[in-house]
């Protein structure tokens, strides 16, 4: 099926990047490539799609091979009905860098990009140089129990066909709520922004995707305690909070998967870092990587 964007025309990519349609992995991941130099790999979350990167892909392609791709079922990816888990989303970010050339990548990653670039780094370790895992817990580690159990929580158990047409025409109004609550500035998160992703989660599946990512936490959390009993990462890891949000709550998660793990917190930040302080987030990343 062919996939267009909604014409929001609010968030766009240098015109030095192209997009990709790569197929692989039972999925069609909608992918911008951009730069030249050492790869990084950037992964979103729930709520966005790979164009929240704008900000910082257009600072790191003066130098580097950037690859952002759309989560399977969010953006301009193709939306099938199976394989939410993160392992399985891991294999796809394996193919995207297979049909580029990538052996081997810097990884950057938000929200369940999180959960999906920590599946890569246990499964393709000598895949990934460094990871910047950034404002977002990993299924089954840590404190996985007690996030899961707060109210504020309630998406992890919201899906089906009842809560799909309950979503329907109102993603807008479900979407504001990730927005508005997990930011410490919502109005950063502009209107233009707002639309943009509002008219992406309104195509045809996606909605259903992203409860489907959701859902598959159950068995991210059995897999995490599998990858947890082959060892820790020892790739340099720069763990990134939000200074309202996540916090230093995200290095602490990070050193129970990982022995090499620096600490960062976004300053005037929620969740939301790359619309709540882009330049404050591309400075801790661009100094990890430069170090």
């Amino acid at each position: 099926m062919s996939l267009s964007a909604p014409s929001t025309g609010s968030i766009s990519f240098p015109t030095t990047f192209e997009t990709r349609k790569i197929e692989t992995n039972g999925a069609t991941i909608h992918t911008r490539v951009g730069g030249q130099g050492p790869a990084v790999v950037m992964l979103h979350g729930f709520g966005t799609t790979g164009d929240m990167w704008v900000p910082l892909a257009s600072v790191l392609a003066a130098d580097h091979t950037v690859i952002v791709p759309d989560l399977r079922g969010l953006g301009l990816s193709s939306k099938p009905s199976g394989g939410y888990d993160k392992k399985t989303q891991s294999h796809d970010v394996a193919g995207v860098m297979d049909a580029l050339g990538v052996s081997c990548a810097d990884f950057v990653t938000h929200d369940i990009g999180n959960m999906v670039g920590y599946a890569f780094a246990v499964g393709f370790p000598d895949r990934v140089t460094r990871f910047v895992p950034i404002d977002a817990p990993l299924p089954g580690v840590g404190p996985w129990e007690q996030i899961v159990q707060d109210p504020r929580m309630w998406q992890f158990g919201f899906g089906g066909p009842d809560m799909e047409r309950l979503v329907a025409s109102r993603e807008r109004i479900y979407l504001d709520r990730f927005w508005n609550e997990f930011s410490l500035h919502p109005e950063r998160f502009d209107e233009a922004k707002r639309q943009h992703y509002t008219a992406l989660y309104a195509m045809p599946g996606a909605i259903r995707a992203g409860f489907a990512q959701f859902a598959a936490f159950g068995q991210d959390a059995l897999d995490s305690k599998t990858y947890l009993a082959k060892g820790k990462l020892t790739m340099p890891v720069l763990a990134i909070g939000g200074e309202a949000a996540f916090g230093p709550m995200m290095a602490a998660v990070m050193r129970v998967v990982a022995t090499n793990v620096q600490e960062a917190i976004v300053p005037d930040s929620g969740h939301w870092i790359m619309e709540e302080n882009p330049a404050g987030t591309t400075k801790l990343v661009m100094d990890f990587m430069q170090s």
